[in-house]
């Protein structure tokens, strides 16, 4: 019992002497404690205040404007869809102006297809490498589509890189396998047969409730002859 209380009694006086020291460096720290903590207040309340008072009215203000520009991109206004029409802006505007929104970045893909579809493929691809989204699919449509620009830009290595990395961006029965098969076409172009095949046996067995496998076993069998 002796024992036991000596080391209870050692105990207290180690946790005291602990405390003591945690006072005394308190007492000889407290401005820079203080400022310590003035700093990282600081820092949290301009992160939440950036949020709600800047980046949120940011936020809605971008997709007032793209939203016109989206209407007029679904109808084929292009020109009025790239550069604005005096009241509301352009992807082009919306992408630089708003560049830390997601309307400003969703700009540049909207950006990239008009350009795309009126065929400057150069600016197509500038546009389309500035994009980011977290969406995978609109991820695979955008690395898709810029490989259909190379693709008309005669670079058909590019193409077929391109369409491949959008394959299996994300894997789905939709993009995957429409993506496969694009790639297969140009690999027909360079006449690289085998790895066409590949390409097209993989839509049948493997995204077999797809668009593109309907009709797979006739480029199977286009492949396989020529081989």
């Amino acid at each position: 019992m002796a024992k036991k209380k000596e080391r209870i009694e050692e105990q207290m006086i180690a946790v005291e002497s602990a405390l003591s020291r945690s006072e005394r460096f308190i007492e000889e720290n407290y401005k820079l404690l203080l400022g310590i903590f003035a700093g990282i207040l600081v820092v949290v309340v301009g992160i939440f205040g950036y949020a709600k008072y800047i980046k949120e009215p940011r936020e809605i203000e971008a997709q007032s404007q793209i939203f016109m520009a989206q209407r007029y991109f679904e109808m084929d206004s292009l020109n009025l869809a790239l550069n604005g029409d005096g009241m509301f802006l352009g992807f082009l505007a919306i992408a630089d102006d708003y560049s830390s929104t997601k309307a400003g970045k969703l700009a540049n893909y909207y950006a990239g297809i008009s350009y795309l579809k009126m065929g400057d493929f150069d600016s197509a691809i500038e546009y389309l490498d500035k994009f980011s989204s977290k969406d995978e699919i609109v991820s695979c449509m955008a690395i898709g589509a810029k490989a259909d620009a190379y693709l008309e830009k005669g670079d058909n290595a590019k193409a077929i890189k391109l369409y491949k990395e959008a394959a299996k961006k994300k894997d789905n029965e939709f993009t995957s396998p429409m993506f496969m098969f694009k790639a297969g076409l140009v690999l027909e172009m360079e006449n690289q047969w085998a790895e066409a095949l590949d390409l097209y046996k993989t839509i049948k067995t493997d995204y077999f409730r797809s668009y593109e496998a309907q009709e797979i076993d006739k480029y199977i069998a286009r492949a396989e002859a020529n081989l």
